[in-house]
């Protein structure tokens, strides 16, 4: 196992089950995710993939909670800080402060490489299983769609609400459109809706949904149910399940996703439109997500 400092993404194989367990541990920002976090999941998912000892990933989140996506905290922050995103970090001390959004030509070359990481996810060569409670969201809520195998509580919270501030383009469109089916996928892009998982239980969605409570034991059973399966032949159907996927529903995603998230990441708000960005600096984080949430908020008719 990858000897590392850093505790937000644990990483545990039990070799007799063959199963290996990565658990988001950043509970105290509801297991949300910075680049760091991201390429560390990365590193451990490479490591189950060239073990030949692992036919299994359960992948889960620390304190009942699955994911809030990618820590927007610092939204810029992906893209590196700003002095390197001008002149190759190589900004005079005397020059005026680099600009704070980064450049297209950034915005292409970082997310070509984030969504490097959900592309190969998507079509990871073992078996993933998701244990899903609390709050399935953005990036969170698409790491969810793309296990094989979900077992999510009736309550958990899913949804892109990031589309509100960056767009209805952002994700796979590919893969919600494939998986939620053309309505529900336009439904919740298009507003930035946060609904219970309980609420599309009748859609086969996911896997297992069931009681909170209930969530661990059921992950966990289903992920021992798919280890006990021959591992070559898991691996050579998991290749085949690709195959026909990318003819038929993903032709043109590894593309079309860092793509359209680039450039909808680059948006030019106009009056009376809610730039959280901006909000973000003058207000600060949870002030900026309370007035996102007052912005969009529409009663329902009587």
């Amino acid at each position: 196992m990858t000897a590392t400092t850093d505790n937000r993404v644990l990483f545990e194989v039990d070799r007799d089950t063959r199963i290996a367990t990565i658990t988001l541990n950043n509970p105290a920002q509801r297991n949300s995710y910075d680049a760091a976090m991201r390429n560390l999941l990365a590193r451990y998912l490479d490591e189950v993939a060239e073990d030949d000892d692992i036919t299994v990933v359960l992948l889960r989140g620390a304190d009942g909670v699955f994911s809030t996506g990618a820590d927007m905290n610092n939204a810029y922050g992906w893209y590196g800080p700003r002095d390197e995103r001008s002149r190759g970090g190589q900004t005079a001390a005397a020059e005026p402060p680099a600009r704070s959004r980064p450049s297209q030509r950034r915005r292409l070359t970082v997310d070509r490489k984030s969504f490097g990481f959900y592309h190969n996810l998507m079509g990871f060569p073992k078996v993933t299983v998701g244990e899903i409670s609390g709050y399935a969201l953005g990036g969170g809520f698409e790491m969810a769609l793309m296990t094989d195998i979900s077992v999510i509580a009736r309550n958990t919270k899913i949804g892109m609400p990031a589309t509100r501030f960056l767009g209805p383009a952002l994700g796979s469109l590919h893969m919600f459109f494939h998986r939620l089916g053309p309505v529900l996928a336009r439904r919740l892009l298009l507003t930035g809706d946060i609904i219970d998982a309980g609420d599309v239980e009748h859609l086969g969605v996911f896997t297992d949904t069931c009681d909170a409570e209930s969530v661990p034991a059921r992950a966990r059973y289903w992920a021992q149910k798919a280890a006990k399966m021959p591992a070559d032949g898991v691996v050579i159907a998991k290749e085949a399940f690709r195959l026909v996927e990318q003819s038929q529903a993903y032709q043109g995603e590894e593309v079309a996703s860092y793509l359209f998230h680039a450039y909808g990441t680059n948006l030019q708000f106009a009056d009376g439109e809610f730039n959280f960005v901006k909000t973000r600096a003058q207000h600060g984080t949870r002030e900026a997500f309370r007035l996102r949430d007052e912005h969009f908020h529409v009663p329902e008719p009587e």
